[in-house]
C-alpha cells in the first residue's frame, strides 16, 4: 500500500539542526546498554524480536513526536520485562530489540498488550478506528556468539541498510550512541568486521560505521 508522502514522517528530509534537535531530545530519556555477555551453550535467553506494520505502512512513523513516544513505551517495556537490553532500532513501519528474556512468551504478552494500546491511540489520532495497525511480534533465539553480535551489527544498522541516514549514529530512535560509547569505537569496528551481516541478506561497508 502506498503511503501518502505528506503525511508520511522522513527522517532523510530534516536539516541537520532539526536531527540534532531530536538526538538531543531523546537522550534526555534513554537507557545505557548493558555489558553485553557470552554464549557457551545451546540453551539461551537472548533474542531478537521484530514486529511490523499491517502491509508495513509507515504508521508507527506518522510524525517524530509518535516515533519518540512509542520509543519510550516500548524501550521502558523491555527494561522492565528483560534482564539486559542489547541492542533496539525503530523505523517508521517495524522495530527490532535484541535482548535477554528469560520468558520470552510474557515478554511477546507484554508487547502484543503495547501494540494494542498503541493501535487504539493511532486510529483514533487518525480517525481510523478499525484499522490493524500491526502483525504478531515474532522472536529469533540466537544460537551462537556469531549470531549474537551479528544481530547487533544488524539491529543497529537497520536505518542504514533501508536509507534513512549514512551513519549508525544518524538515526534517533535506537540504541547506536549509547553502544558505541560503552562498547568503544576500536571494539565496535572489530566487532563490525568480524561478525558481518551479509548472513542477513544485506550489503555493507565498515566505514559506515
Amino acid at each position: 500500500m502506498t503511503q501518502d508522502p505528506s503525511t508520511m514522517y522522513r527522517w532523510r528530509q530534516l536539516t541537520d539542526r532539526q536531527r540534532e534537535q531530536v538526538l538531543t531530545e531523546r537522550r534526555q530519556y534513554n537507557r545505557p546498554p548493558h555489558s553485553v555477555p557470552h554464549i557457551e551453550s545451546d540453551t539461551t535467553t537472548y533474542y531478537m524480536i521484530t514486529a511490523a506494520c499491517f502491509e508495513h505502512r509507515h504508521l508507527i512513523g506518522k510524525s517524530p513526536e509518535r516515533m519518540s513516544a512509542f520509543e519510550r513505551d516500548l524501550t521502558a517495556l523491555l527494561h522492565e520485562s528483560c534482564n539486559q537490553v542489547f541492542a533496539w532500532t525503530i523505523l517508521p513501519n517495524h522495530y527490532h530489540c535484541l535482548v535477554d528474556a528469560p520468558d520470552v512468551s510474557a515478554l511477546l504478552k507484554s508487547l502484543g498488550q503495547l501494540h494494542g494500546r498503541s493501535s487504539f491511540y493511532w486510529n483514533g489520532e487518525d480517525n481510523s478506528r478499525g484499522r490493524q495497525v500491526w502483525c504478531n511480534a515474532a522472536e529469533t533465539v540466537m544460537k551462537s556468539e556469531r549470531h549474537f553480535y551479528a544481530t547487533i551489527n544488524y539491529v543497529l544498522h537497520n536505518a542504514v541498510k533501508h536509507g534513512y541516514v549514512q551513519k549508525w549514529t544518524q538515526w534517533p530512535y535506537c540504541n547506536a550512541n549509547e553502544y558505541l560509547e560503552s562498547t568503544g569505537p576500536e571494539k565496535a569496528l572489530h566487532l563490525w568486521k568480524s561478525y558481518p551481516i551479509s548472513d542477513y541478506g544485506n550489503n555493507w561497508d565498515p566505514a559506515e560505521l
